[in-house]
């Protein structure tokens, strides 16, 4: 059994792996404001070997007491996505990188962070090429910009992996359908038409099962992968926005794909992304495009829950 403090555990990512962490009998803590979901951590009360805290860990007082006995932290919390970052500049920048100097500040050398930040900081990729670790960091939005900047932080400390997560897809217990998959699932299953722009923009995909799956692997393995940075995606899924809608359409054959090219992405990246490094490492992502869609598809068909995005 492994000790860990998850900031930011009740989101997206956060619920569903602080769940695989406290089944895999670790001693798990979470500190979380609660701004989106308060249940998504609902199920694992009732597990002696989970702590839940309802903490602001952009005030540096908040996390010093919980980041001392622990052998693995997980920085999580933080401002998700180029919108909210652009709309909220100060406050990314404050849980996006600040919030990360206060946990550098107390840790202790021994002590290792997984860290999950965005292949974004790529920006525009070049046109017959992948993207891997050591292509050029141009991130175009506020929220890539954090990002990188968080991660320069964290690879100071030896004991520290990041991945550079792709676009992640499918369902968890603190639901978003604001990310690309998932909102155009959603745009189609419930109004039957996606609207593109700039539709031949790229990007790399994972499903939300296969992150979880990586951080189990990279607990196990640590030694062998720390002191590194590792691109984490679905080799299979790099795909253009419009070859994603085409394939959610074979789902749903009543989805009419309009093409506008009058309006302009908010998020500009555009790339392809090369895996190969965490693959030779001994993980490889699985779960499939058309498997996310399909569950995807059957969560809405039942499920009439409001869901509160990021913005």
């Amino acid at each position: 059994m492994k000790k860990f403090l998850v900031t930011g555990g009740a989101g997206y990512i956060g619920s569903s792996l602080v769940t695989a962490l406290v089944n895999n009998n670790h001693e798990v803590t979470v500190l979380d404001i609660l701004n989106y979901n308060k249940e998504s951590l609902n199920h694992l009360y009732k597990f002696k070997n989970f702590k839940f805290y309802k903490l602001n860990t952009n005030i540096e007082k908040n996390i010093i007491n919980h980041i001392k006995d622990k052998d693995f932290i997980i920085p999580l919390a933080a401002l998700v996505g180029a919108p909210l970052c652009e709309k909220q500049k100060k406050l990314a920048s404050l849980t996006n990188v600040n919030s990360l100097k206060f946990i550098m500040k107390h840790i202790k050398k021994h002590q290792k962070i997984i860290y999950p930040t965005t292949n974004s900081g790529y920006g525009i990729g070049k046109k017959n090429a992948y993207c891997d670790e050591n292509s050029e960091i141009n991130p175009i939005s506020h929220y890539g910009r954090t990002k990188m900047e968080a991660e320069k932080i964290i690879l100071k400390h030896k004991n520290s992996i990041s991945f550079r997560l792709a676009t992640v897809f499918g369902s968890s217990f603190r639901m978003r359908t604001d990310l690309l998959v998932n909102n155009f699932v959603y745009e189609a299953f419930y109004n039957h038409k996606l609207i593109l722009f700039e539709q031949n923009f790229r990007r790399n995909y994972i499903h939300i099962n296969d992150i979880v799956l990586a951080f189990l692997f990279s607990i196990k393995n640590f030694n062998k992968l720390k002191s590194n940075i590792y691109n984490l995606g679905l080799s299979s899924a790099n795909i253009t926005k419009h070859e994603l809608a085409k394939k959610i359409k074979k789902h749903i054959p009543k989805t009419k794909i309009e093409i506008k090219n009058d309006r302009k992405d908010p998020d500009k990246r555009d790339y392809y992304v090369s895996n190969k490094k965490i693959e030779k490492k001994g993980f490889k992502a699985t779960y499939s495009l058309d498997h996310g869609i399909k569950e995807l598809i059957n969560i809405f068909k039942i499920s009439k829950i409001k869901i509160k995005n990021n913005y």
